[in-house]
């Protein structure tokens, strides 16, 4: 009977066996994430980023299409023409109502096209060119947006995380607290309420405990989407990351470094080339044109076919320039060109508001470092009071000297306490990303 038993065991075991092998197998490894490698792997994994290093790489082609309207154009045609009914001809004599040409043509040939003068192409590859540098801040401008909602993010997670420290710290104690006076209430030392009072704070720590749980998991979810990381992944932060440094504060920075600044140059420098394009409109056009043809003609399809069948095949090339001047086009190449005049200067105005908002950020961020500073001063010192109050209220009430309300309110202002801290903690490293934003540093993050 032993034996059977031992071998079904066995056999339960084999089959659960590699069940539980894929299971562990499935379950990715814990990665520790430090700020720089979050923000290296959305570098390498974000569509954001890797959308803009695109954008960088057509602009490569965009510049080869413009090129290629200043080099030749060359073009091979054929054709094959049935005539069913012959134009008569009108000339008198005994060639009047005699037919013109043959049944049957054919046309194969080479065309080349040149300009030689065109304003517009000019201009066009003077602007294919400022688009690349265009792109290429742009894409400056994607890796420094995605490095900045990586640490707010990052920095969410960590807080929470701390948050969730504190919840089960204190839990743990108050359960310890709430085993004393259920213990006490068995002997009969102490009273009811007392251990049901216990229970519903447990009760209202541990509910506080769950909602910071998920929100941990959903703070965590987010950030693996912004750096494009697979969501079942497990993530563990290390805490010097959160750690308080000094940070040089200058008066003014020059924001005419900030990418977004220059981004907007490179924009008006594109409305300029698109104004000038419009008025490339008014220059006159010139271009050659050559082409080689062989033509083919006879009363029955020349293909494949020789004089004796009557089909004669011949060649014939032209050589031409084509001039073209524009004299009056119903004044649309002015409104095109006060068009263009018009988002030129539309966007130097942007480019005077954005210098002004960079400025307003730097120093709001100023103002929020130097308030932040002296906010974690005052919650560190806070909670480390609400602490030593806590741990002697239960010292006290083990020795009966404080009540359980005593006790009760010294853990929930240690738990606010350190929650205010943490909270504090944040609006610090938020308000040190945008002055490190602020002062066009921000690559600085990933190193």
């Amino acid at each position: 009977m032993n034996s059977l038993i031992t071998r079904k065991g066995l056999l339960a075991l084999l089959m659960v066996l590699p069940a539980a092998m894929g299971l562990r197998a499935q379950t990715p490894a814990a990665q520790t994430l430090t700020l720089k490698d979050a923000i290296n792997y959305a570098l390498q994994n974000k569509a954001d980023a890797a959308k803009a290093k695109l954008d960088v790489e057509n602009s490569e082609y965009k510049i080869q299409e413009v090129r290629a309207q200043a080099l030749p154009n060359i073009s091979a045609a054929g054709s094959l023409t049935y005539n069913p009914i012959l134009q008569l001809n009108a000339l008198p004599g005994d060639f009047f109502g005699a037919p013109l040409g043959q049944k049957w043509n054919s046309v194969a040939g080479l065309n080349l096209t040149q300009k030689i003068f065109d304003q517009s192409v000019f201009t066009g590859l003077k602007a294919a060119k400022s688009t690349r540098e265009f792109y290429q801040v742009n894409a400056q401008l994607t890796e420094q947006q995605v490095i900045e909602r990586v640490a707010n993010n990052y920095y969410q997670v960590y807080v929470q995380r701390q948050k969730l420290n504190v919840l089960n710290e204190t839990f743990a104690n108050t359960e310890k607290t709430r085993n004393i006076i259920k213990g006490q209430f068995d002997a009969g030392l102490a009273r009811k309420i007392d251990l049901d009072r216990m229970n519903v704070n447990l009760r209202n720590i541990e509910t506080q405990r769950t909602q910071v749980k998920n929100a941990v998991e959903l703070q965590e979810n987010t950030l693996k989407f912004y750096i494009g990381m697979p969501i079942n992944t497990p993530i563990t932060l290390p805490e010097s990351d959160m750690q308080v440094k000094p940070l040089a504060l200058e008066e003014n920075p020059d924001v005419t470094k900030r990418t977004e600044y220059e981004l907007l140059q490179k924009q008006k420098q594109l409305y300029v080339y698109n104004k000038k394009a419009q008025q490339a409109a008014y220059y006159p056009t010139l271009s050659a044109t050559a082409g080689y043809n062989y033509i083919g003609q006879g009363p029955e399809m020349p293909w494949f076919k020789k004089p004796e069948d009557k089909v004669y095949w011949s060649d014939y090339s032209t050589i031409g320039l084509n001039l073209h001047i524009p004299i009056f086009t119903g004044f649309s190449t002015r409104a095109k060109v006060r068009q263009a005049d018009i988002e030129l200067r539309k966007t130097e105005q942007d480019i005077k508001d954005t210098k002004l908002s960079l400025d307003l950020a730097y120093q709001n961020a100023k103002v929020q470092i130097e308030n932040s500073l002296s906010t974690i001063d005052l919650q560190k010192e806070n909670a480390k009071l609400a602490k030593e109050v806590l741990e002697n209220t239960q010292n006290n009430y083990k020795q009966g000297l404080a009540t359980l309300t005593d006790l009760l309110d010294s853990e929930n202002s240690y738990i606010e306490a350190q929650n205010n801290y943490t909270s504090a903690l944040l609006d610090y490293k938020l308000a040190e990303v945008q002055l490190i934003k602020a002062k066009g540093e921000l690559e600085t993050l990933k190193n």
